[in-house]
C-alpha cells in the first residue's frame, strides 16, 4: 500500500518576503509556513432554512460526527467523522437534502459582519456570489425575506451558484449576470447592504489548494487590485446612504486588502467610515488591525487565510454615467388578484405555501414564477438570469409545480408528505423509481427524509416514480451519513 502524498504548499520565496513585511508582530513566519502546509479543518454550516442548529446537532450525535463551533457563526461547525475522508460529505443525504453547506471557516466571516451590530437589510447584493456559499448564509439570515440580487461574472458558475441556492431552499433571490463594476451606475443608491467578496489572488486558500499560488507575481497582485479598486467604487455607488458595505478577500497582502479600502476612504472621505468588527466575536481581536479590519493569517484560527472590512456609507455621493446598454423588454407580467388567488388555492392543496406579502405571482407564456415582490422596483433597469423561482407550469387541467418550488415551499405539517427511509433516498438521489413497502394514500405525494422535501412525485400502483431533475442526479456513491 503505497504511502500518501504528503501536502505541500507552494510558496514562492518573493510572495514569502512580501507576506514577512505584513506579518504582526505578534505572530511568526514559521507558525505561517507551517499552518499553511496543513490541509484544513473541513467545516459546513447548518441550512437554517431547513433545520434547526438543534436539531441538525441532534442528527449528527446519531452519525457520530464530531462538530466543533465555528466562533464567528452560530451555524457553522468544524466536523470530524470516523473513518471517513472529507471529499464524500457532499454525498451525504443531509447534504444533498439541503441540512448544511459545505463551507470553509473563514468564508462564513464576510455575511457574519455585514449583519453585525443588529443589521437586518431588506434588499442585498452579493457582487461576486458563485458558487453560492454566502448568498445562501445571506438568505438564511434573512430567512427567504426580503431580497438579494447574487451577481456571478463567470457564466459557467451561474448555473452551479442556482443549483446550490435550489438545493439550500432559497426563494428570495435574483440572478445577473454582469461584470460588478456596472451597478454603481444601473442601481444607484439601490441596496441597504452590499457583500463585495472580491476576486483576489487567494494567497489564503493554500490550505485547500496547495497550487494555488502557482502563478503569483507581485505584478498581477497589482493587477488584481486596480480592478478591486473599480468595484468597490461601483458597490459604494450602489449602495444606499446609511447602508453597510463589508469588503472581503482570501487573500493576505495590503494591497488588495487594507489599501483598497483606504482608496475608497481618501476617495470619498466625507462619505464613508469605518466600522470596527473589534466586538464581532470572542477572540476577534487576535486578527484585528489598527483600522478595525480583521486580517486572518491561517495559523490565528487554523483555518484559511481572510480579509474582511465593513464599512458604512455615510452620505450621498455624485452618481456614475447611466450605462449605454438597453435592458430590453421584460417578459413577464403580474397575475391579477383573482388568478393569483385561483393559483394560491391550487399550491396549497399540494402543501406549497408562501407569504404573499413578500412574494408575488408573474408569469411568461404557461410558466408561473414567484418574485420576491422588494426587487420590483429593479425590473427594467438591469437583466436578470433568473428571478425568484418557478413555481409552476398551467396545463388545461391545472398546475404542474416545479421542483425548486417543492424544495423551498412545501409545508412542515403538509397531509401530502410521504417518509422514506435511508436506503430509499439514496435511490430517490440517484434517480430511479423507488418501491416503498407501503405506497402513499394520494396518487400526487412529496417524498420526505427526515421531515425534508426531496420532490413531487407520483404513485403508479406500487411503485413511486421519480421527478428529480437530471442534472440534480448523482451517480456515485450516495451515502446515509458519510
Amino acid at each position: 500500500m503505497s504511502k500518501p502524498t504528503q501536502f505541500v504548499a507552494k510558496l514562492p520565496p518573493a510572495f514569502l518576503d512580501a507576506t514577512r513585511e505584513i506579518m504582526p508582530a505578534a505572530l511568526s513566519m514559521d507558525d505561517f509556513i507551517a499552518a499553511c502546509n496543513q490541509p484544513l479543518r473541513p467545516s459546513l454550516r447548518v441550512n437554517t432554512l431547513k433545520i434547526s442548529v438543534a436539531d441538525f446537532l441532534e442528527l449528527a450525535a446519531s452519525y457520530q460526527w464530531e462538530l466543533t463551533p465555528v466562533p464567528w457563526c452560530a451555524e457553522g461547525f468544524w466536523i470530524v467523522r470516523q473513518g471517513d475522508d472529507e471529499t464524500r460529505l457532499g454525498n451525504a443525504l443531509a447534504h444533498l437534502a439541503g441540512l448544511f453547506y459545505i463551507q470553509e471557516a473563514s468564508s462564513m466571516l464576510p455575511v457574519t459582519a455585514l449583519f453585525a451590530n443588529d443589521t437586518r437589510p431588506t434588499l442585498v447584493m452579493d457582487v461576486a456570489s458563485a458558487p453560492g456559499s454566502k448568498t445562501t448564509q445571506i438568505a438564511a439570515l434573512m430567512n427567504n425575506q426580503g431580497g438579494i440580487v447574487a451577481n456571478e461574472y463567470s457564466a459557467s458558475r451561474v448555473k452551479v451558484l442556482h443549483a446550490n441556492i435550489s438545493r439550500c431552499g432559497v426563494a428570495n433571490t435574483a440572478l445577473t449576470h454582469f461584470d460588478g463594476r456596472v451597478f454603481g451606475a444601473a442601481l444607484p443608491e439601490t441596496f441597504d447592504a452590499i457583500l463585495l467578496d472580491a476576486p483576489c489572488s487567494g494567497e489564503g486558500v493554500v490550505r485547500k489548494d496547495p497550487d494555488a499560488m502557482s502563478n503569483w507575481s507581485a505584478e498581477s497582485v497589482v493587477e488584481i487590485a486596480a480592478t478591486q479598486r473599480e468595484l468597490i467604487n461601483s458597490a459604494f455607488h450602489a449602495l444606499k446612504p446609511g447602508g453597510t458595505l463589508v469588503y472581503s478577500t482570501c487573500t493576505l497582502n495590503a494591497q488588495e486588502n487594507q489599501q483598497v479600502c483606504q482608496w475608497l476612504l481618501d476617495e470619498y472621505p466625507d462619505a464613508v467610515e469605518v466600522e470596527s468588527l473589534a466586538d464581532l466575536f470572542d477572540g476577534a481581536q487576535k486578527a484585528l488591525t489598527a483600522e478595525g479590519y480583521l486580517h486572518v493569517f491561517p495559523q490565528v484560527y487554523d483555518s484559511e487565510g481572510f480579509f474582511v472590512a465593513r464599512l458604512r456609507k455615510t452620505a450621498s455621493i455624485d452618481r456614475l454615467p447611466t450605462p449605454g446598454y438597453k435592458v430590453g423588454k421584460f417578459p413577464f407580467f403580474p397575475l391579477s388578484r383573482k388568478d393569483s388567488a385561483e393559483v394560491i388555492a391550487a399550491a396549497q392543496k399540494s402543501g406549497i405555501v408562501w407569504s404573499d406579502q413578500e412574494m408575488a405571482i408573474w408569469e411568461r407564456d404557461k410558466e408561473l414564477w414567484l418574485f420576491p415582490r422588494v426587487l420590483e422596483p429593479l425590473f427594467g433597469k438591469v437583466r436578470f438570469s433568473r428571478i425568484g423561482m418557478k413555481l409552476a407550469e398551467r396545463f388545461s387541467k391545472g398546475f404542474r409545480w416545479q421542483h425548486e418550488a417543492v424544495i423551498a415551499l412545501t409545508a412542515d405539517s403538509a397531509e401530502t408528505h410521504f417518509a422514506i427511509d435511508d436506503e430509499l433516498t439514496q435511490a430517490w438521489f440517484r434517480g430511479v423509481d423507488i418501491y416503498p413497502p407501503e405506497s402513499p394514500e394520494r396518487d400526487e405525494c412529496v417524498v420526505t427524509w427526515q421531515n425534508q422535501p426531496l420532490g413531487l412525485a407520483k404513485r403508479i400502483g406500487s411503485r413511486i416514480k421519480n421527478s428529480l431533475p437530471r442534472e440534480l442526479v448523482r451517480d456515485g456513491a450516495i451515502r446515509p451519513h458519510k
